[in-house]
């Protein structure tokens, strides 16, 4: 965390979902959090939360947005938004070109949509270091700011940028040394990467 932070990320995400090898709880989670700075913000991923799993976690800690990575339907996202008053990042799974149009179903309801590879495995949600196809979101627009995660690293995040423009890139596997096991290293060539994309 800290070494994102020095590093200049803009978004911190924190893993509330029990099978990612990234999971914490809500006990070490408000610990970290306590020390991110105003300026960064923090994002709680859930992946289906019923409001008790979103209760432990937002009331007890400073979240600026909360990222659904599940099937949560656009009427379950804005019955979270409403009930929490939280900011809504909603992860759309892309295999095909078909898969983007989904995103439009969340206008006016996520205040951004997050592009991540569809695995082939339907029961893993992200952090898979699988990247889809990018000419499956060429010229589409989903009418709200976005983030592309799924296999960006510090190799290919400037070639992403270049070719789709996201308003937000987002990484995890591609910063890694072992699942679960962040590199400074490699954050810190990721961000320098964003930053001067050459």
């Amino acid at each position: 965390m800290q070494a994102a932070i020095d590093a200049g990320a803009d978004y911190l995400g924190f893993v509330f979902h029990a099978p990612s090898p990234r999971h914490l709880d809500t006990s070490t989670a408000a610990e970290l959090i306590q020390h991110v700075p105003a300026h960064v913000k923090t994002v709680a991923l859930f992946v289906d939360p019923d409001d008790k799993a979103l209760e432990s976690v937002l009331n007890r800690m400073r979240i600026d947005l909360v990222q659904l990575h599940g099937d949560e339907t656009p009427q379950r996202a804005a019955e979270i938004k409403s009930k929490f008053r939280s900011k809504i990042i909603k992860a759309i799974r892309i295999g095909s070109k078909a898969d983007a149009a989904a995103a439009t179903a969340y206008k006016g309801i996520a205040d951004f949509i997050l592009f991540d590879a569809k695995s082939p495995d339907s029961a893993v949600r992200g952090g898979t270091g699988q990247r889809f196809d990018w000419d499956h979101l060429r010229g589409f627009d989903p009418g709200m700011n976005w983030f592309l995660a799924g296999g960006l690293t510090p190799e290919n995040v400037g070639e992403a940028l270049s070719v789709l423009a996201p308003d937000v890139v987002d990484v995890s596997s591609g910063v890694e040394s072992a699942p679960g096991q962040k590199d400074a290293y490699k954050i810190q060539k990721f961000i320098n990467a964003v930053h001067d994309p050459r």
